[in-house]
């Protein structure tokens, strides 16, 4: 299609929304991005931009702001929990020296991508949230919290979780709880934090750590399976004193980080199946309205990224919409549902017990000994991936 004039209607200023938004000014497109918030801002707390990410920021022209505001990794270590032994390392500065790994704090990532946005000519509305979507019956139509209903040319869902967009192109499915239940905060850094991603592991939980904002942060992910359900949400707290007694027989080191947490924010983890339809009359999803994933293999932000890219280019690409679309489903699906497979592989891998945890630990012991680029091979059509060339 002739992407150079047309009309572009964005829902989301998440790293998606706002990510295919520049991509798409770029060729040219008007592009309107609605955002819910009063605001740009994003809650939470790090995330992490690996290689295949940050090829996109590359080609969106926000290369030198990445570098400003992210923390490139050195290394990933897995820890033992309870006795503080390495059991694996892998070597990111040694072994992919030309392939950046970056820590960022989420909210300074999306400010990145807002400013990136409105450079290239996009205009974001606030306030302006969107109660439903109909499509099907000549172009996309909107439904604000007003009353107001809108119809627009193009529509772009990059609104998340719970999606109004996939409710209209795939209807409503209910995601399952994994029983398992995350707990995040920040916390100020002591002096001379390493940059390194840090897993803990014990049975059935698992604690994650790295550094943000150059150092002067440390973010903090604690992972626990349990019974009882948890909502899924970003907004819910805990007692911290849940959190202290799931992780008591961790090493000091992790207990000293999580007795400073005053405040943690609780969610739970599900399941939700990667959509069967990412297009269709007019529209389109990606992000987390495509395919939410566990933050198990750290993929979110980096799978919103490459959804963007290509769905502005396959559109500009294509003589048609139409066309356009479905060739961004189908460049896109396969990937999405092999990631979302893989992290659901890692969160079994952290949470080991017994003779299973012993023999895993020692054979990823022995690959870290003698053969260490292993396990960061294993990931080559993760991270070497480039959808930008």
């Amino acid at each position: 299609m002739v992407v150079k004039g047309s009309q572009v209607t964005v829902i989301g200023a998440g790293i998606a929304g706002l990510a295919v938004a520049r991509a798409l000014a770029l060729r040219g497109a008007e592009v309107t991005v609605l955002e819910q918030a009063p605001e740009i801002r994003e809650v939470g707390a790090g995330l992490q931009i690996t290689p295949n990410g940050h090829r996109i920021l590359a080609a969106l022209g926000l290369e030198a702001e990445a570098e400003r505001e992210g923390t490139r990794a050195e290394a990933v270590e897995l820890i033992d929990g309870e006795t503080g032994g390495q059991v694996l390392k892998l070597d990111l500065l040694k072994q992919r020296p030309a392939q950046p790994f970056r820590f960022f704090h989420r909210a300074d990532l999306v400010t990145l991508l807002a400013e990136g946005a409105r450079a290239a000519g996009v205009e974001i509305r606030l306030l302006q949230k969107i109660e439903g979507v109909t499509l099907g019956q000549g172009r996309p139509r909107l439904r604000t919290a007003q009353g107001a209903e809108v119809e627009v040319d193009l529509l772009i869902g990059a609104d998340g979780l719970h999606s109004k967009v996939r409710e209209a192109l795939c209807g409503k499915v209910a995601p399952f709880f994994t029983h398992q239940v995350a707990w995040r905060a920040t916390l100020s850094a002591e002096p001379g934090i390493r940059p390194v991603a840090q897993v803990f592991m014990g049975e059935g939980r698992h604690v994650v750590s790295y550094p943000l904002r150059g150092g002067r942060q440390r973010n903090i992910v604690a992972v626990e399976e349990r019974r009882r359900w948890a909502e899924e949400s970003w907004s819910l707290t805990d007692d911290p004193l849940a959190l202290r007694i799931a992780f008591e027989d961790f090493v000091p080191e992790v207990r000293g980080w999580l007795d400073r947490i005053e405040r943690p924010n609780l969610w739970g983890l599900f399941r939700h199946p990667v959509a069967e339809r990412w297009y269709g009359h007019g529209a389109a999803i990606l992000g987390d309205a495509a395919h939410p994933t566990l933050p198990f293999l750290a993929q979110g932000a980096n799978m919103a990224l490459e959804d963007a890219w290509v769905l502005a280019s396959t559109l500009s690409d294509a003589a048609s919409p139409e066309e356009g679309l479905a060739a961004y489903q189908a460049a896109r699906q396969a990937r999405a549902r092999r990631i979302v497979a893989a992290a659901n592989a890692n969160a079994t891998n952290y949470h080991l017990s017994g003779v299973r945890r012993d023999l895993a630990h020692a054979g990823l012991k022995l690959l870290n000994r003698f053969a260490p680029a292993t396990m960061l091979n294993r990931f080559d059509w993760l991270y070497s991936h480039d959808v930008t060339a």
